[in-house]
């Protein structure tokens, strides 16, 4: 073996033994001066808080500190000044080991290189008027603790270590509270000058992280683990902990932070960031208050995340200052409205949008910056979206689309409208209050431009097609323009005017009241019979949150009950056999009413205006009319309103011109019929230049007594009369008919399918005969000189039949 080897190692052994021996001679010192050292750790601690440091007993072990020497001391106890008050210990601890410098025994002084705690309990009290239980380590009298200290060191810890320690930071005062267990937290601390620098290794699990007590907890039942770099600045009394990965359950954050301890402060900051992150996951480790929001949304895929929390320990705010970030990008957002796919978008949240006033939901506010996504197949893009003030939220942005109504088809679930062509464009900037997390009296300003649309409007089975509009949203009022539709072969111009349409839409739709302009050149009324019918009831689908189906039944609902004005303007219409000119009317649909006042028709070469009401029941409506009647063809009249649901005198039978005042009820069905046997009222006419060709009873009344006249074509002076109807039956008020064949009275009951009964006092004498009369109380006396026939129309098994009125039934 080498010499200079040789000399190596004994050097080394003599170092080792000399260790050894000092190493036992420090043990052996610690043994027989155990209640001695004892006294000086705790003298030296107690020097150094306010309140009491108590320790039942001392053991040495010597193998855990070596090459130091390691105490465990028992059943160890730190009580502030105030604990008789409070009851708070602010440690409890079964076993702390302390590794202590033998050096520094044999120069008199205690110094401590490592602590570990074990079993313990920390509580970090403050009550409510702000006074801690941590100010038993406020620096005590200098001159006293100077002289109390002299020949010793700063108590200085170069290692940590805490096993199931349970750590409570619990302030009243700011309705706080953090609780750890800490299964396990290993650092080392290093000492510069004025100074300290710690690397710790941490798995904690959270029980309470409340910012504020009252709202909840953030990362309850959360495990918390990782590496921690820390500082500590004696000056500025702030803690600072470098932003290092930690792992919050299985995901990774990048967290870090600074907490100033001075009394005066109590002060802290939070800067947290983390990639590629569930939503969900996210969202479960915040406060009940904000995750029971949080999950009425959901993200996909993973997410990026930027967030701070700072508490300036300013005691005015209850909260901290919350700002965050989250970068998502194509990716699936559900919202309690629908979904929004392939969505991207920026968006920040805080809780103090404006400095000036306090931290709070009602200064919180929500941005969205760059949002694009397909919202039920229809793509929009928000340049900004924000909903501000979470205490009642308002919802603020400006939304641009153009798409395909045929992509819209799947989200109303053929329930309300269907699509077949059309595009749509519209540029809205709407605000809204948000209600349970759905729009609420919304203000909207901008436009939507449909275009060459195919619609059908299912609850009433009406299809539109080619048609065009704008939509002009102005505030809570609504504008239709430039629209064009087409039912079946009518065309049809419209203006619309919705005035406090958006206020009234959500609350009362019953008050919302919409003017209408219609125009045509061609108009089916028929087309537009939907109108008197029910709506066509449909099987409703599952589904959960469709906004659109909502909105659209919500829409229809409106509608339906809302009030609607329309003035039509039409040049020709036609109604199955009614052809009509110039048609102008007023009319009004309220609730299940629909009220036509002053329509005004040319019809037959004459003018009808009408005024009436038709009360939508379902398949058989309620009508009521008023109709005045101006000298219109009667052969066309009847014909255009297949004779009134009688047979018996028909538009072949008529000729002349009519007019008359009916004031009338029945019944309509849903397809515009007049429904059998259902009229009743009055109708007061007058027949000019009328003939009655073909009539049968006259015919036949021909051939049983003027056999040489032709009754088969009765030229009629102008003849005025009054009907009453009575549902199957129409009472003929007396009247007296003058003809070129005959002249007769009249009067009785007209009966539909039976009943029938009219009297009939006939003349033999010749119309002809009294012409020359000029006199009219002489022709009229003229009129019944002679032979009088006293006949009677009756039916006979559904067949009139012409029978001689006796005196004794006409005198009834």
């Amino acid at each position: 073996m080498l010499r200079w080897l040789k000399i190596s190692l004994k050097i080394i052994g003599a170092l080792v033994l000399l260790l050894v021996l000092v190493w036992l001679g420090a043990a052996f010192y610690i043994n027989r001066n155990n209640k001695a050292i004892l006294a000086k750790i705790l003298q030296q601690v107690n020097t150094k808080v306010h309140g009491t440091v108590s320790v039942s007993h001392m053991e040495t072990t010597l193998l855990k500190g070596f090459p130091g020497i390691a105490v465990s001391l028992k059943n160890v106890s730190l009580r502030d000044s105030l604990y008789n008050q409070h009851h708070k210990e602010l440690v409890s601890a079964k076993d702390i080991d302390v590794s202590l410098n033998a050096l520094s025994l044999f120069l008199g002084t205690i110094n401590i290189r490592k602590v570990a705690i074990n079993n313990a309990s920390i509580y970090l009290y403050t009550d409510s008027a702000g006074y801690s239980n941590t100010s038993m380590f406020r620096q005590k009298d200098k001159n006293k603790s100077a002289e109390n200290d002299a020949g010793s060191t700063d108590l200085q810890v170069r290692l940590i270590d805490l096993n199931n320690v349970n750590l409570v930071v619990d302030n009243q005062k700011k309705f706080k509270l953090f609780s750890f267990y800490v299964d396990e937290l290993q650092g080392k601390i290093k000492y510069p000058i004025g100074r300290w620098d710690g690397e710790f290794k941490l798995v904690t699990k959270i029980n309470s992280f409340a910012f504020n007590t009252r709202k909840g907890s953030f990362l309850k039942g959360k495990t918390l683990s990782g590496k921690l770099t820390a500082h500590y600045d004696g000056d500025a009394e702030v803690i600072m902990i470098d932003q290092k990965p930690l792992k919050i359950g299985n995901d990774t954050y990048q967290i870090g932070a600074n907490i100033n301890i001075a009394e005066t402060k109590s002060a802290f900051s939070i800067a947290i960031k983390a990639d590629q992150l569930l939503y969900k996951n996210i969202a479960s480790i915040l406060a009940p208050n904000i995750s029971a929001k949080l999950f009425k949304f959901g993200i996909e895929k993973p997410v990026d995340v930027t967030a701070s929390i700072i508490d300036d320990g300013n005691k005015s705010h209850a909260d901290p200052l919350i700002n965050v970030k989250m970068i998502v990008k194509n990716n699936n957002v559900s919202i309690p409205s629908g979904e929004l796919t392939d969505c991207s978008f920026t968006g920040y949240f805080s809780n103090q949008d404006t400095t000036t006033r306090p931290i709070g939901d009602a200064n919180s506010v929500i941005r969205f910056f760059g949002l694009t996504a397909n919202y039920y197949n229809a793509p929009i893009k928000v340049d900004t979206f924000t909903v501000a003030n979470l205490e009642k939220p308002l919802a603020q942005g400006l939304v641009v689309s153009k798409f395909d109504l045929e992509r819209l088809n799947s989200s109303f679930e053929d329930e309300t409208f269907k699509f077949g062509k059309g595009t749509a464009d519209l540029r809205l900037y709407c605000q809204a209050d948000i209600d349970n997390f759905l729009f609420t009296k919304p203000v909207i300003h901008g436009k939507v431009a449909i275009k060459n649309a195919d619609i059908t409007y299912l609850p009433r089975n009406m299809k539109i097609v080619n048609s065009s509009l704008d939509l002009n949203f102005s505030q809570k009022d609504l504008h239709i323009t430039n629209s064009r539709f087409q039912l079946g072969s009518s065309v049809v111009q419209m203006t619309c005017d919705m005035q406090n349409f958006l206020n009234f839409y959500y609350t009362d739709p019953e008050k919302i009241e919409i003017n209408v302009k219609l125009k045509s050149p061609n108009l089916n009324l028929s087309q537009f019979m939907p109108f008197l019918g029910p709506r066509q009831a449909r099987q409703k689908k599952t589904s959960t949150k469709n906004a659109i189906k909502q909105a659209s039944e919500q829409l229809r609902d409106a509608l339906e009950a809302s009030k609607v004005n329309l003035q039509l303007n039409v040049d020709k219409a036609t109604y199955q056999k009614f052809v009509a000119y110039h048609l102008k009317a007023t009319i009004s649909l309220i609730g299940n009413g629909v009220y036509f006042n002053n329509m005004s028709v040319q019809h037959a070469g004459g003018q009808i205006n009408f005024n009436g009401k038709i009360e939508q029941l379902g398949a058989i409506n309620k009508m009521q009319l008023n109709a005045n009647i101006a000298r219109v063809s009667i052969k066309e009249f009847f014909y255009a309103f297949d004779n009134f649901g009688q047979k018996s005198i028909t538009n072949k039978n008529l000729k002349g011109f009519l007019s008359a005042k009916v004031n009338a009820r029945g019944s309509i069905s849903s397809k515009g019929n007049v429904t059998p046997k259902s009229m009743f009222g009055k109708v007061n006419f007058t027949l000019d230049k009328a003939a009655l060709v073909g009539f049968e009873p006259l015919e036949k009344i021909g051939r049983f007594v003027f056999r040489s006249r032709n009754l088969s074509n009765v030229q009629l002076e102008k003849l005025n009369g009054e009907l009453t109807l009575r549902g199957e039956t129409v009472d003929i008020s007396p009247m007296k008919v003058n003809s070129t064949a005959l002249n007769f009275d009249v009067q009785g009951v007209y009966g539909f399918n039976k009943g029938t009964n009219i009297a009939m006092d006939i003349p033999l004498r010749d119309p002809k005969k009294s012409a020359d009369i000029l006199d009219k109380k002489e022709r009229e006396i003229a009129r019944m000189k002679g032979i009088v026939l006293h006949l009677k129309a009756v039916d006979e098994d559904g067949e009139i039949k012409i029978r001689w009125n006796k005196k004794k039934d006409r005198e009834k």
